[in-house]
């Protein structure tokens, strides 16, 4: 059977957008509705005669709606077969009328589950029983009936109804398609609510541990945008969103510029990470994944200036992230003649400094600009990495250290100011790819060496890209020092005070580099590689 005539349809909706100008238009072109209490009232209200299905089946709704649509005189009439005598016949002997066209869509479990101080008890309610069955059972069954699960299917509906006297064998397949999904997002959601739920006072650590990672995972991606291409002109590329992340760099607006490439949105990642970190107002400049500059300030505009000094030549072509809302004066340092910029995320900006960053020349509909909003606020979550067969999962490596547990083994103790100094680069140097050395002085990072295969030639970087800025400056490790060669090559540059995590076997010699330096060094205890 290709076009399906719908004569009878069955109506039983929580999202409620949409439904009564569907009804209407089908009741106008003589299509009987059938529907439950909500969406029954609702109906009504607009005007629209429905059928009663707890009249039609002759059983009420009961124990506070958990039982409506289960029952056979409804799945018989989804589920039958028109081409079978024996399905004609089955309806025909226990009065059962048959169902062209079933809308539902399910109870907000996810919506509800997302709202702080939910109780399981209120979490279980919203899990939907009888929308689920009836989504799959017209799924199933979509030879001969039509399932509709969202909104945006309606217009399509009513046209095929209206225009072609019924749906199509195609349309009614790939609205099958979109129903499973439908229902197999909605159960991965529940899935992870209970995965995610807090273990067991009583469990060991051990069973914890394991309860964060359960021992099959589905990642539910919802396809965002494809990209101009990937990493390369010659690879393909497209955005997917996870289901569950709200507030995240994915929900950003996009205020002005050409649409954003594949290594704009992974150097944005790197710049929203950072501005999320940094201590106070400030700003991070992103190149190729790694920050060549990142300042905090007293005024964004100063932030801003100094992020962009932090290394003036790698800053051509950056992406910069900024934790607060862009104003006229720091427009007015992003748009310095020569300073060519990709693209720009920040918590909002100012309607002038909007239209100066859109107006000025070599800006208009060329550089991104993206507010950020509340996805500054950093998400506690988990990070996915793909390798060759398979996914690694670990926890994200953004949530502050606990300072509390710092330490410092010299015998010079770092004063207060190197010890603001030493928030902040420690604060920057996590984004950095290990092996990562970063300088900074007056919370401006100075000097970065990244992604070295030995410590100490990064130490030799970053001191060369500072230049004659690494005297007074501060040195941040991500990692422990193998050998004191690092040292000695910091305090010849006039470097004032280190922070990393200790744990080699020869901290006692570096240590004693320091002390021999007059070096003050603080062991935070914590690795933060980033490979």
């Amino acid at each position: 059977m290709d076009t399906l005539k719908i004569k009878r349809a069955l109506i039983t909706v929580s999202d409620k957008q949409g439904v009564a100008e569907l009804a209407e238009k089908l009741a106008t072109a003589g299509v009987e509705v059938y529907s439950t209490g909500g969406t029954g009232k609702h109906l009504a209200e607009a005007g629209i005669a429905v059928q009663d299905v707890s009249a039609y089946t002759g059983f009420p709704e009961m124990m506070d709606g958990r039982l409506k649509t289960l029952h056979p005189k409804i799945f018989g009439g989804i589920l039958f077969r028109r081409d079978r005598d024996d399905d004609q016949a089955a309806l025909n002997e226990h009065g059962i009328l048959p169902f062209d066209l079933v809308v539902v869509n399910l109870y907000p479990f996810q919506q509800t589950v997302s709202q702080e101080g939910v109780s399981l008890s209120d979490a279980i309610e919203k899990i939907d029983i009888g929308g689920p069955s009836l989504v799959r059972a017209a799924a199933k069954n979509f030879a001969f009936t039509t399932i509709a699960t969202h909104p945006d299917q309606y217009t399509m509906i009513i046209e095929q109804t209206l225009d072609q006297g019924g749906t199509t064998l195609e349309f009614r397949r790939r609205l099958a398609g979109e129903a499973f999904e439908h229902t197999a997002r909605y159960d991965r959601a529940i899935s992870n609510y209970f995965r995610h739920l807090p273990a067991n006072l009583k469990s060991t650590e051990a069973q914890q541990k394991q309860s964060s990672f359960a021992a099959s995972r589905t990642i539910d991606l919802h396809h965002q945008a494809t990209l101009r291409y990937g990493e390369n002109p010659h690879q393909q590329a497209a955005l997917y969103r996870l289901s569950e992340s709200t507030g995240t760099l994915v929900d950003a607006q996009q205020l002005n510029g050409k649409e954003l490439s594949y290594n704009n949105w992974l150097d944005l990642d790197g710049a929203l990470r950072i501005a999320r970190a940094l201590p106070q107002i400030g700003a991070a400049v992103i190149k190729h994944n790694n920050p060549c500059g990142a300042a905090s300030a007293d005024k964004m505009e100063k932030a801003a200036k100094g992020a962009l000094e932090g290394d003036p030549e790698s800053a051509f072509g950056s992406i910069i992230g900024i934790n607060g809302t862009i104003d006229v004066a720091t427009a007015d340092v992003l748009t310095a003649p020569g300073l060519f910029i990709e693209a720009i995320i920040a918590t909002d900006f100012h309607p002038d400094a909007l239209t100066i960053l859109t107006t000025r020349p070599k800006w208009k509909n060329n550089v991104r600009l993206m507010k950020a909003g509340s996805s500054l606020q950093s998400p506690v979550n988990q990070h996915f990495r793909h390798i060759d067969g398979g996914i690694l999962v670990q926890d994200q490596d953004d949530l502050p250290d606990e300072t509390s547990q710092w330490q410092c083994v010299t015998d010079t103790i770092a004063n207060d100011r190197q010890m603001d100094e030493l928030r902040f680069a420690w604060a920057v140097v996590r984004y950095v790819k290990s092996n990562a050395i970063l300088l900074s002085k007056n919370q401006t990072l100075c000097g970065v060496g990244a992604g070295q295969m030995s410590r100490v030639d990064s130490v030799r970087i970053a001191i060369t890209k500072a230049g004659s800025r690494a005297s007074g400056s501060v040195l941040a490790s991500d990692a422990f020092f193998p050998f004191a060669d690092s040292i000695h090559h910091a305090a010849e540059a006039g470097v004032t005070a280190i922070i990393q995590p200790g744990g080699s076997r020869r901290d006692d010699e570096v240590i004693a580099a320091c002390n021999e330096q007059g070096i003050p060094m603080i062991f935070t205890g914590r690795r933060h590689f980033r490979h």
